[in-house]
């Protein structure tokens, strides 16, 4: 018997069985066929899109490896192109779909999913931003790394898929992948119907950091902010010792500071940026392990290089993070902290710039307009946005602020939160009402209480 012949006889048996009220046996279908037809052939049957591989998945899932073919430029379509890769967890055609992106590459699991996807059992395509990991377009043309590029990136593919995956979409990120979420939508509003972003600064005013230099003397208790302050006077007052680990430690692993210009002068910004990295990073009640005053030259240098992550400032680590400083330089801006408890013992001034972090032959030049655009945008026009943020979050010192044209829009704090937050740390009530707007925005009925117009100002 045929396939045709076989799909026919289906058909009839189970218009039998319905009529006389029976149900028709369940017949398993592996994932990516049944209903959805084969997956795999679907999607690579998107013109542009090309199968790399697939994944294990969870039961019901079909994970798939894709590269999707962009223009270098989409201003000027000609001059060449790339190809961004992706990976996509497949449910369903009929659930919805989440856009997803770390603000980098890919990582490490990249089928890994989201917390809007798992509220809404939806499928999930995670992407790597362009210049970053492989989506690089040959060349490198760094002026094509802006925001309105990226943005452009994500809108060809979302307009691609969407011929296959014609429900709701969401778009979701956090940190820089939440400011990348944030900068699509304002380029492109009517893409998707809702934005969460999780810790996603909105750096307005790259020339006045006075924000987060008021945000650090509140985070925490007096006696907590002191035993950094303490901490950071160590290493530095110590800054022979410590140096003399990093070194050993970077011969060891065959690591270079040719970028940033030696050990002493990355460890000296690492010391500078301790307090940002231990409010984000660091889990709550972390202060009692701060070093005190006369911990050994070991137990001080082991703490600040877990803190600081200090291999972040050699060659090897900088080289695949360069487009994101690139793009710091360029348009999102980056905080200098001020440290004048430091200041007798500082020996590089200007090592926060973030020339630092950049080769000298990449140039860097900063549009100070780009960020207050997006501002103006989230203020006066931008609709069905969430933003998630920690309190103890130095990351956020300047949030996203809804204002009188924000619409359909929420602003939640996660209570001790740092830069890892999540709707589920939510308070119980701003929960309901983030997984309500979020359900509303994904086609699902939701109760009357989380109504078109409700905002958190």
């Amino acid at each position: 018997m045929n396939k045709t012949m076989k799909r026919l006889l289906m058909v009839v048996v189970s218009a039998v069985l319905a009529a006389t009220g029976v149900s028709a046996p369940a017949v398993a279908q592996p994932a990516g066929t049944g209903a959805d037809g084969d997956i795999r052939a679907r999607i690579a049957a998107v013109p542009g899109m090309r199968l790399l591989g697939e994944r294990p998945g969870a039961p019901g899932q079909t994970v798939l490896d894709l590269a999707f073919r962009q223009p270098a430029d989409h201003r000027h379509p000609g001059r060449g192109s790339f190809e961004q890769r992706m990976t996509l967890v497949h449910r369903s055609v009929e659930k919805p779909m989440v856009l997803y992106s770390s603000g980098y590459d890919l990582g490490s699991s990249p089928q890994r999913l989201s917390e809007p996807a798992e509220l809404l059992d939806a499928n999930q395509i995670t992407t790597e931003q362009r210049f970053f990991g492989t989506s690089r377009p040959e060349g490198a043309d760094w002026s094509t790394l802006t925001i309105r590029q990226a943005a452009a990136d994500h809108h060809r593919l979302i307009t691609a898929l969407k011929q296959l995956y014609r429900g709701s979409w969401i778009s979701t990120g956090g940190s820089k992948g939440g400011m990348a979420a944030v900068y699509h939508r304002r380029f492109y509003p009517t893409d998707v119907a809702g934005t969460v972003a999780y810790g996603a600064p909105d750096n307005t005013d790259d020339q006045d950091d006075s924000a987060y230099d008021a945000r650090l003397e509140q985070l925490g208790t007096a006696a907590c902010r002191d035993a950094l302050k303490s901490a950071q006077r160590q290493a530095l007052v110590r800054r022979e010792a410590m140096t003399q680990r990093y070194e050993r430690w970077a011969a060891e692993a065959k690591a270079t500071f040719r970028t940033i210009g030696s050990a002493d002068r990355a460890f000296e910004l690492a010391v500078l940026r301790l307090p940002m990295m231990f409010w984000m990073h660091q889990p709550e009640g972390s202060c009692a392990a701060v070093p005190p005053a006369d911990a050994t030259d070991d137990a001080l240098y082991a703490w600040v290089a877990e803190v600081t992550q200090l291999p972040v400032y050699t060659d090897q680590t900088l080289q695949a993070f360069t487009p994101y400083f690139h793009q710091l330089g360029t348009q999102l801006g980056y905080a200098h902290f001020a440290a004048p408890h430091l200041a007798d013992l500082l020996r590089h001034p200007g090592v926060q710039d973030v020339r630092s972090y950049v080769p000298r032959e990449i140039p860097l030049r900063f549009q100070a307009g780009a960020m207050a655009d997006i501002d103006r945008w989230v203020r006066l026009h931008g609709t069905s946005l969430m933003f998630v943020n920690g309190e103890n979050d130095i990351a956020v010192a300047e949030p996203f602020r809804l204002g009188k044209g924000t619409r359909d829009s929420f602003a939640f704090e996660v209570p001790e939160g740092n830069h890892h937050v999540s709707i589920g740390g939510l308070r119980p009530a701003d929960g309901e009402r983030a997984r309500a707007a979020l359900r509303r925005w994904a086609g699902e009925r939701v109760g009357a209480d989380a109504g078109a117009g409700d905002r958190l100002l």
